[in-house]
C-alpha cells in the first residue's frame, strides 16, 4: 500500500464497495491511507490477517454503514437530497488550511472532538475524550492529516479518506501518568516538534484549540510558538458549504421526529426525566450521538429557566419547556426549543400572554436575519423581553451553530461591552434565534428557539416544528 495525502483521495468507500473489492481482489490496497506507524506493511500470514482485520471493521464503521431504512425514509419523504460526504470533507480541510495560511500558521492540533470531526469526519467516544485527551489530530497547512487515536482504533477514520496516517496518541493526563507525568509531556511534545519541523519547515507557529499549561509549556521549550486554535476552527467552521447544509437538514428532521414522539408521550403523570429519555431514544435511534444539555423543565421550574430536568411528575396544566441541544446525525447540532402544555386542558391567560411574547421576539428577530447586516445593528434591532420579564432574559438573542454552538453570540443590546466582537452576517453561517420569557417571580415560562440560515438574499428557517396551537390562539 502508498501512503496517501487528502488531496489524492477521491471516494468515500462505503461498505458494498469494500466488500466488493475484498471479494474480487482480496485486499482494499488503495481504497483507505496508508497507517504505516501503526501498521507497516507485514506480508506474513500474520500480518496480512492484521491488515484484513482493520479492513473488515473499517467497513464495518457506523459512518459507513449508514443511518438506517427508517430514517432514511424520514429524509426522503422530507424531501432532503443525500449530501456527498466526499466534497464535504474535503471542503472542511480547504477551510481549515485557508485559515492557517492566513495566519501564517505551519499547522494545527486539535483536541475538541468537535474540531476533530470537522477536520476527519471520524469519531471515537466522543464525550469521553472530550474530558479525557486522549485522542488528538495534526492538521499540516502544507502536508498530511496525522490522527492520534486511541488503542488499537486506528479502524475508526478509514471510512472518510482523510487521514493520512494514524499513530497511537501519547496520553499525559494524571489518569496514565501520575507522577511521571512530566516524561510523558516531554514524549509527547517531542513528537509534535518534529512534526511541526517536518511539515512547517522554518515556520515554528502552531495552532492549538484545548491544551493544558503542561503542554504549551513543553511545546515552548521545544521552540513552538503556540497560538489560539479556537479562532482556527471557529473561523473555518462560520460558513458552511452546500453539503453542510444538506447534513444539518437532516439532522433537524431526526431531530424534530423524535420531538414528536416526545410530545406523544406527554401525559400528566410522567415526571420530566421520563419525557427527556424519549427525545435521547428518537436521537440515538436515528443515528444521533448525544444530547449536550437536560434543558427540560415542567410548571413552576420553568421559571426562572436552566433548571435541569428532574424527577418531578409533570402535571395537568403545566407549561412544559426544552431546549434539545442536540448533536444529530452526522454529527450536526439541531439545537431547538418549545413549549408545550400538558393535558387536555385551555391555557391560562398568564400562559397565553407569556407565549404570545415569545412568540413575537422570534419572529421579529428572525425576519432582520438577512447577509450584510452587522452584528450590533442586528442585535439593536431586536425586540427584548419587557421590563417584568427583562431580567430573567435569556443570556443571548442568536448564536451560531453548525456541529455544536458556534461562533458568533450576539447578546441585548443592554449586555453588549467593549469586548463584544462585531461582525457581519453572510451567507451559508446558520444562526439560532432565542427567546426565554418569563416574568420575574413568575409561576411559569416559555421557552422557544430555532434555526436559521443566512442566504445570499435573506434568511430560510430550518426548524419548522410547530408551536403548541393551543398557547399561539389567540382566544
Amino acid at each position: 500500500m502508498i501512503q496517501k495525502t487528502i488531496k489524492e483521495e477521491t471516494h468515500c468507500y462505503g461498505t458494498q464497495v469494500v466488500k466488493a473489492t475484498l471479494e474480487t481482489t482480496g485486499s482494499v490496497e488503495g481504497l483507505f491511507g496508508r497507517h504505516r506507524k501503526i501498521m507497516p506493511y507485514d506480508p506474513s500470514e500474520e500480518g496480512l490477517l492484521r491488515e484484513r482485520s482493520r479492513q473488515k471493521a473499517a467497513s464495518l464503521n457506523q459512518h459507513a454503514i449508514g443511518y438506517g431504512p427508517v430514517t432514511e425514509a424520514e429524509w426522503a419523504s422530507a424531501g432532503i437530497a443525500a449530501p456527498d460526504l466526499t466534497a464535504m470533507r474535503r471542503y472542511r480541510l480547504e477551510r481549515i488550511r485557508s485559515e492557517l495560511k492566513k495566519r501564517n500558521y505551519a499547522g494545527a492540533l486539535l483536541y475538541d472532538p468537535v474540531n476533530i470531526r470537522y477536520a476527519t469526519d471520524s469519531t471515537n467516544m466522543q464525550l469521553w475524550v472530550a474530558h479525557n485527551p486522549t485522542r488528538h489530530c495534526f492538521v499540516a497547512t502544507e502536508g498530511p492529516v496525522i490522527l492520534f487515536d486511541y488503542f488499537a482504533c486506528e479502524h475508526l477514520s478509514d471510512h472518510a479518506g482523510t487521514v493520512s496516517e494514524v499513530r497511537p496518541a501519547i496520553s499525559w493526563m494524571y489518569l496514565y501518568g501520575g507522577e511521571l507525568t512530566e516524561l510523558r509531556v516531554r514524549r509527547w511534545a517531542g513528537g509534535i516538534a518534529d512534526l511541526l519541523r517536518e511539515h512547517g519547515g522554518s515556520n515554528s507557529r502552531l495552532a492549538v484549540d484545548h491544551l493544558s499549561a503542561e503542554g504549551v509549556d513543553a511545546l515552548q521549550q521545544l521552540g513552538i510558538s503556540v497560538h489560539s486554535g479556537e479562532a482556527v476552527m471557529e473561523s473555518a467552521r462560520l460558513i458552511k458549504s452546500a453539503d453542510e447544509i444538506l447534513c444539518m437538514r437532516r439532522a433537524i428532521v431526526a431531530c424534530e421526529s423524535a420531538m414528536g414522539e416526545m410530545e406523544a408521550c406527554l401525559r400528566p403523570g410522567i415526571s420530566e426525566n421520563e419525557l427527556w429519555a424519549e427525545l435521547h431514544r428518537g436521537n440515538i435511534a436515528r443515528g444521533g450521538e448525544w444530547i449536550e444539555t437536560r434543558l427540560l423543565a415542567s410548571g413552576p421550574r420553568t421559571n426562572p429557566w436552566f433548571q435541569e430536568c428532574s424527577s418531578r411528575v409533570i402535571e395537568e396544566g403545566d407549561l412544559v419547556a426544552f431546549d434539545t441541544d442536540l448533536i444529530g446525525p452526522y454529527g450536526f447540532c439541531a439545537d431547538l426549543s418549545r413549549t408545550w402544555l400538558c393535558g387536555d386542558v385551555e391555557p391560562t391567560d398568564e400562559q397565553r400572554d407569556l407565549f404570545r411574547i415569545a412568540a413575537e421576539q422570534i419572529a421579529h428577530n428572525t425576519a432582520l436575519i438577512r447577509p450584510g447586516i452587522g452584528f450590533r445593528e442586528l442585535v439593536d434591532r431586536s425586540a427584548v423581553a419587557p421590563a417584568d420579564c427583562f431580567p430573567t432574559r435569556y443570556g443571548v438573542l442568536y448564536h451560531g451553530v453548525g456541529l455544536a454552538d458556534e461562533y458568533p453570540t450576539l447578546p441585548h443590546a443592554q449586555d453588549w461591552t467593549s469586548d463584544t466582537p462585531d461582525g457581519v452576517l453572510e451567507p451559508g453561517m446558520v444562526v439560532c434565534v432565542e427567546s426565554y420569557i418569563g416574568r420575574l417571580g413568575g409561576r411559569e415560562g416559555v421557552k422557544i428557539e430555532d434555526q436559521v440560515l443566512v442566504t445570499a438574499d435573506g434568511h430560510e428557517q430550518l426548524s419548522s416544528y410547530p408551536l403548541d396551537p393551543r398557547l399561539s390562539a389567540t382566544s
